[in-house]
């Protein structure tokens, strides 16, 4: 990672091409007088997907708040050092676990603006090409018994690694070409591995799972589903 001083804050790269990246260039606004915006994905906020001039597409996710504190600081956070900033934090831990092989997306940049004691962040990420949420593709088709058991023992790597997930959820897990990957480390960290808080992420994933479900009756879980995962995860590391 790389990290240079704008005239509002600084911008870090691990994409080389990523060096010249303006301020500006983190605003979706920019993409759009160049035509280059190709998609979007709403959650709680919009996420763009952009296309570069060497075409790759990247993600451009800019940090929200949220809860009630969204409701009246929409995207300030207390400045205590660049390193704890969530999009320098995020970058960081992306590319530790994209040069050690894990699968996630691989990391672009990261921009953060200084104001006075706070600062708002962006992060900027490569698409996975083809991939799916797993709210989306379980919405239009099942998985096989040995996709869930794949998918217990990718979660089970993670754990190994120590790699605590601030947010497992089903839409936060893709799935593209027989491979699973692990997006939004926002808030995440490389933990000391833990049986009590790689519980917790398990019980917060299946929790996804049963909301996701009780939204949409026909999402194809099951029971079943969870317990396949489960043994998959403990093939690899039994908790």
């Amino acid at each position: 990672m790389q990290i240079k001083t704008t005239q509002q804050g600084h911008i870090a790269w691990c994409e080389p091409s990523a060096a010249t990246l303006t301020p500006q260039d983190f605003s979706v606004d920019v993409w759009q007088t160049k035509a280059a915006v190709v998609g979007q994905s709403k959650g709680r906020y919009t996420t763009w997907f952009v296309k570069t001039d060497s075409s790759q597409t990247w993600v451009l996710r800019h940090y929200w708040r949220g809860g009630l504190v969204g409701k009246f600081n929409r995207d300030s956070y207390l400045y205590t050092g660049l390193k704890q900033t969530r999009a320098m934090a995020e970058l960081a831990i992306l590319e530790t676990l994209y040069q050690e092989g894990f699968a996630v997306p691989r990391p672009i940049a990261a921009h953060v603006a200084r104001s006075g004691l706070c600062y708002n962040a962006d992060i900027i990420i490569e698409h996975v090409a083809g991939a799916k949420d797993l709210v989306a593709y379980l919405s239009q088709q099942p998985m096989d018994e040995q996709q869930w058991y794949a998918l217990g023992q990718t979660i089970a790597k993670f754990h190994l690694r120590g790699v605590y997930h601030a947010d497992l959820n089903a839409k936060n897990i893709l799935l593209a070409h027989e491979q699973f990957y692990l997006i939004d480390f926002d808030r995440g960290e490389l933990r000391q591995p833990n049986a009590s808080w790689q519980q917790a992420n398990l019980d917060r994933l299946l929790r996804s799972f049963n909301k996701e479900q009780g939204k949409l009756p026909s999402l194809a879980f099951s029971q079943q589903c969870w317990q396949l995962l489960l043994d998959g995860y403990r093939s690899l590391h039994p908790i």
